[in-house]
């Protein structure tokens, strides 16, 4: 029997395709989830997973939408042959677990798309890092500004509670003056 699995990342994309498509390759069931690949808590994967038999194909449209990783894949088409079941990709037609060189080919071209996934975390990284390194602060905005922690510190120095500068004077959360009095070294603030 032909099993599909369709999965879209959030909840405002649709499954319209990818239903459509495993329908038209011959699918008698399909699975369907929104979440992310890189979850490894996928209830319809498992529930899938669980109802195979020997002899069952699952298709998917492209085998992004099964999973994120080599690992990832890897343990899923293990388990498909274990339940001696194939996988089965409409997108790559290389991708078919159900003859010798199609676990082969789909095993190398796994861990190329590790490799190119790799590769771009690795530029990204390398990115950020350079961005750092030209000043780029990455993240939420600072709360305070440099003269409202001088003078938060300042007023905390003279012996006002942090409590007070914070809530009366500052109009924050203590823990958003306590935060940003760690992170503004004292000879970086004005005076």
């Amino acid at each position: 029997m032909l099993t599909g699995y369709a999965r879209v990342s959030t909840d405002d994309q649709d499954l319209t395709l990818q239903r459509a498509a495993l329908k038209d390759a011959g699918c008698k069931r399909t699975f369907e989830e929104k979440a992310s690949g890189a979850k490894r808590d996928r209830p319809e994967l498992a529930r899938m997973l669980e109802q195979l038999r020997d002899g069952d194909v699952v298709v998917v449209t492209r085998l992004d939408r099964l999973a994120r990783s080599t690992r990832d894949l890897l343990d899923i088409a293990e388990r498909l042959q274990n339940a001696g079941a194939g996988l089965r990709s409409i997108a790559e037609p290389w991708a078919d677990t159900t003859s010798p060189a199609g676990r082969m080919v789909l095993t190398v071209f796994a861990g190329i798309a590790e490799f190119e996934r790799s590769l771009i975390g690795e530029r990204t990284s390398s990115g950020r890092k350079a961005a750092q390194d030209r000043g780029v602060r990455f993240g939420r905005p600072a709360a305070l500004t440099p003269e409202q922690v001088s003078l938060g510190r300042r007023l905390i120095d003279e012996g006002k509670s942090a409590r007070e500068v914070a809530r009366v004077i500052l109009k924050c959360h203590p823990a958003t003056l306590y935060r940003e009095l760690a992170r503004v070294p004292v000879s970086a603030t004005p005076s």
